[in-house]
């Protein structure tokens, strides 16, 4: 299981957006999962607290990573 990199989004001087891999999943995208703060750096997930907008691609991520966590639990 490798972990999600969060995917922010940028807009550069000439008005061009540009999409980059970010430091980390914002604390928004981790409330949308449902995920605290100490869960997800348990987990090795970087969180990036100064970002505050929430991608639905970063919280989608984020749920998958839960339900991979979820099914290998179960499978133990």
């Amino acid at each position: 299981m490798s972990l999600p990199i969060p995917v922010v989004r940028r807009k550069l001087r000439n008005g061009r957006i540009i999409e980059r891999s970010g430091r980390g999943f914002s604390v928004n995208e981790l409330r949308e999962a449902g995920i605290t703060i100490q869960q997800a750096r348990k987990l090795g997930v970087y969180v990036d607290e100064r970002r505050k907008s929430c991608r639905r691609e970063n919280v989608e991520a984020l749920k998958m990573l839960l339900r991979a966590v979820s099914e290998a639990g179960e499978a133990r």
